[in-house]
This record gives structure tokens, C-alpha cells and sequence, in this order.
């Protein structure tokens, strides 16, 4: 899902403060040899316990901090460097290839994966033992996923430490906690630079997606306890949503949330860069909708409403190439007729065209139909190639309504030709549709949806079938 980075004031109050109190930690570190690399060469060796190991960790974040882009790769390249040594795993994996039992080769394998370990994974390790040590290196890895194609030394340190993150932010070890009008102010500002999807206007804006008809959950782990991982933003409504406007309306009248017999999902945001490919969305979707479930018993119905992000990338060259067949005689007419002998591809490049509901009628067929073709069968390798249908079909959800008009603005009118898709999640089926499309890659859709792809398409456009469920 989107990602966002965190508001420019709040990271600077952070940095000031984690500065000042890694400052202190540090005082009492002093080395005859200040270079970086012998910093971090004290760090490891532990001279002192480690209390002094853990203070100059301290030193080494607010040194990284100090510097601009340029030393701080330096800096990371100095930190990778600290690799395994060649001969000990040349030596142990000799070893292992001599050994003549399962007994001897056990221990053989133990010695080898002990030297492959790397120096640099201890030091990154170091960095833990400090206040927000694990915030650090989130936002540490952020910046290696910005340059690690830069050099081969940031690529390996980058891919160690996701290797570390992967497992100190298993989802076994998170907190699932609302958020709402009553949390700290902190927290709600945070909320609002985060937000990713929809963004958030006003203080206004804030507290109607808090109101008593929403409901807001993150994601927390217990050394980052003011900062979201991921969060999620649900309007409890009644019947499938189709359009955002209507449903972020600030004037529109508060709901009984014990009337509600749908969850809408209509916001899922990545609030930390440092931890993308750490999926742990699908866990929060679930357990959200099993707490709704639990709250509100005359909730029977879960799902999303969602971008279609990749849509106009995938259209657009399509329609500029004037592709054969790609829209019917009866769609180019009612186009040529709404729009004055104008195609698509024209229509899409008038500013403000789907105020005019007549240009949204002549080519609402055509687009819900494309979309549709671009939902269920357009692929990269068996993944869906919208990410955001990639996400929700991986999490066990199934297509249930292709909405035009579903985001009128102009970035929906920019990504999506304002179109907006409804994910079903049905907690009976969620494990099956799962199993579905990361088995097979089939995507699951509602029947409304299925008809309309013709039969012709589901072998010649992309050579795979969905399942076909009602």
C-alpha cells in the first residue's frame, strides 16, 4: 500500500531530542582514534561492558545524524565494510565438507553459519540497546532503499538489515491499538502526515474520520510506541460505498454505528519506509474486521474501497496506440456521439470531464469494462499488475464492484479515470481466495464483475482463468 514520510516538524523535534539525549550517552566515550571506522571497531570490541558499548552506539547515531547524504553513505559504506572474514568461512566450510556423519556435519554447519555471520550484523544490532534505537534503523534502512543500487556494499548492509527488521517486527510482536479524537495530539498529527491514500485536510477533516461512525486501528511494536507502522481508516456504513467523496463528506450526517451492516476500508497506509517488504497489512485487515465483527453484530459485510493506481499507465499507451479492438463500435459510437467525433483518449484529456454527466455516461461502459480487463487479467508474472489489487487478492479478498465516478478529482480523475474498485473480504473465505491467487494466481471476482470480460478474453489477453465463484 502507500507510504508516506513523517511531517518535517515532528521529525525535527524527534531528531533534537534523540540528539541531545544520544549526546549525553556519549559523553563519557572517549577514543584516541576518532575516525568513524575506529568507532566502530571500539563498539564491537565491547571495552568497558556494555554500558560503554551501548553509549557508544549512542556516539555512532548522533555522528550518522551530523552528516549530510554524502557522509552518511560514507559512513554506511565504512559500516558494511566490517564483513565476514574470507578465510575463517573458506575454513569452516572445508569443515563441513569433510565431515563424515550427520553429528560431525551438525557441527560443522553451526561453525560455517557462525562465520558467514558478519561484524556489521552486531553493530547494527548495538544500535537497539539506545532510546529509539529501532526507530534509527527503520529510517536507516529508508535511506539504503534510496541508494542501494548505488554500490554493492549498501545493497548487502541494506539487505542484512531488512533480514533484522523482518524478524524484531514480526507481527507476534506487534500491538494492535485505536486510534481516535482522544489521542495524544502527537499521534493525530502524526496521523495526518502519514495518511497517504486520502489525504486529510483540516482538523475538521481529522475528526469526522474519527467521529463515532469511524473507526481508525494501527499497528505498534513495543520499542516504537509513538510511531504507527501501518494504519487503517473504516467508515461503518450501510450497503457497498462507491464513492470517497461522499463518504470522507464532512457535512454528511453521523451514522448510528449499531445500524451499520458494512465496514468500508477505504484508507491503508504504510507509515514507515525503512520497514517496505515487511507485510504485515493482510494481518491487520483481518484482525480489524474480526474486532468490528466482535463490536457490532449487525456487521455482515467487510470491504474496501479502493484506487486503481495503475489503471490510466496501463490505458493510456493502449489508447495512444489505438489498439485493436480495444473498445467495441457500440462504445466508439456513443463516444463520437456524447463528445463531438471525439475517442477515449480525447475525452480523458478534457479537464474536468467527468463533471459532465453526459461524457460520463457514453464512457462509463467502456472504462468499467477495460478496468475490469485490467483487474482480472493483466499480470506481472502471476501478480496482478495493479499493486493495490495485488495487495488485497493476496490477503484472501475477492473483485466485488468496479465503481465510475468512484474518486472525482482530479488525482482520481489522473490515476484511475475516476474509477474505484470494492475488495469483498468474507472471513469464511478469506483463507481459500488466499490460497487461490498466491497458489495459482486466480482472482477471485464477484459474477457482476466476471461478465464483464467476454469468454474470448480470458485466454487470448492473458492466458489464465479466475476462479469462478459467485
Amino acid at each position: 500500500m502507500s507510504e508516506a514520510a513523517a511531517p518535517p516538524g515532528l521529525f525535527d523535534r524527534a531528531l533534537r531530542r534523540l540528539t541531545a539525549v544520544w549526546r549525553d550517552m556519549a559523553a563519557g566515550v572517549a577514543e584516541e582514534d576518532d575516525s568513524i571506522e575506529a568507532q566502530m571497531r571500539a563498539c564491537l570490541r565491547s571495552r568497558g561492558g556494555e554500558v560503554s558499548a551501548r553509549n557508544r552506539a549512542a556516539r555512532l547515531a548522533q555522528t550518522y545524524l551530523g552528516l549530510d547524504a554524502d557522509g552518511q553513505k560514507d559512513f554506511l559504506r565504512t559500516l558494511a565494510s566490517f564483513d565476514s572474514d574470507p578465510e575463517a568461512v573458506a575454513t569452516a566450510y572445508a569443515a563441513v565438507q569433510q565431515a563424515q556423519d550427520p553429528a560431525e556435519r551438525a557441527v560443522a554447519q553451526a561453525n560455517l553459519r557462525r562465520a558467514l555471520e558478519p561484524p556489521r550484523l552486531k553493530l547494527l544490532t548495538r544500535f537497539t540497546t539506545i532510546p529509539d534505537g529501532r526507530k534509527f534503523l527503520v529510517d536507516l534502512r529508508a535511506f539504503l532503499l534510496d541508494h542501494r543500487n548505488e554500490d554493492h556494499l549498501l545493497a548487502a548492509l541494506e539487505n542484512d538489515l531488512r533480514g533484522l527488521l523482518a524478524a524484531w517486527f514480526d507481527v507476534g510482536f506487534l500491538e494492535l491499538q485505536r486510534i481516535d479524537w482522544h489521542s495524544p495530539a502527537a499521534l493525530l498529527e502524526k496521523l495526518v502526515g502519514y495518511e497517504a491514500v486520502h489525504e486529510i485536510r483540516s482538523w475538521r477533516d481529522l475528526k469526522n474520520r474519527l467521529d463515532s461512525d469511524r473507526r481508525c486501528y494501527a499497528f505498534f511494536h513495543p520499542r516504537m510506541p509513538t510511531e504507527p507502522l501501518i494504519f487503517v481508516e473504516v467508515a461503518l456504513v450501510n450497503g457497498l460505498a462507491g464513492n470517497v467523496q461522499r463518504l470522507l463528506d464532512e457535512k454528511a450526517p453521523v451514522l448510528d454505528a449499531r445500524s451499520a451492516d458494512t465496514a468500508i476500508f477505504y484508507s491503508i497506509s504504510n507509515c514507515q519506509r525503512g520497514l517496505a517488504g515487511i507485510s504485515f497489512g493482510n494481518f491487520l485487515i483481518k484482525q480489524v474486521a474480526e474486532q468490528l465483527a466482535s463490536e457490532f453484530r449487525n456487521l455482515k459485510t467487510f470491504a474496501t474501497l479502493s484506487p486503481i493506481p495503475g489503471f490510466r499507465r496501463w490505458l493510456d499507451p493502449k489508447l495512444a496506440a489505438a489498439e485493436p479492438g480495444l473498445l467495441s463500435e457500440e462504445e466508439s459510437a456513443a463516444l463520437r456521439a456524447a463528445t463531438g467525433a471525439e475517442g477515449l483518449a480525447e475525452l480523458l484529456a478534457r479537464r474536468s470531464w467527468w463533471r459532465d454527466q453526459t461524457l460520463v455516461r457514453a464512457a462509463e461502459p467502456a472504462l468499467v469494462r477495460l478496468c475490469a480487463r485490467y483487474l482480472l487479467l493483466e499480470s506481472n508474472g502471476k501478480r496482478a499488475r495493479d499493486p493495490v489489487g495485488h495487495f488485497h487478492l493476496s490477503n484472501g479478498a475477492r473483485i466485488e464492484r468496479i465503481n465510475m465516478c468512484g474518486d472525482a478529482s482530479e488525482k482520481g480523475a489522473r490515476e484511475s479515470a475516476t474509477l474505484m474498485v470494492n475488495y469483498l473480504y468474507d472471513l469464511a473465505k478469506i483463507e481459500d481466495w488466499h490460497e487461490d491467487y498466491a497458489g495459482d494466481g486466480k482472482r477471485n471476482a464477484s459474477s457482476a464483475v466476471r461478465r464483464l470480460i467476454s469468454s474470448s478474453q480470458w485466454s487470448v489477453v492473458s492466458g489464465q482463468s479466475t476462479r469462478r465463484r459467485g
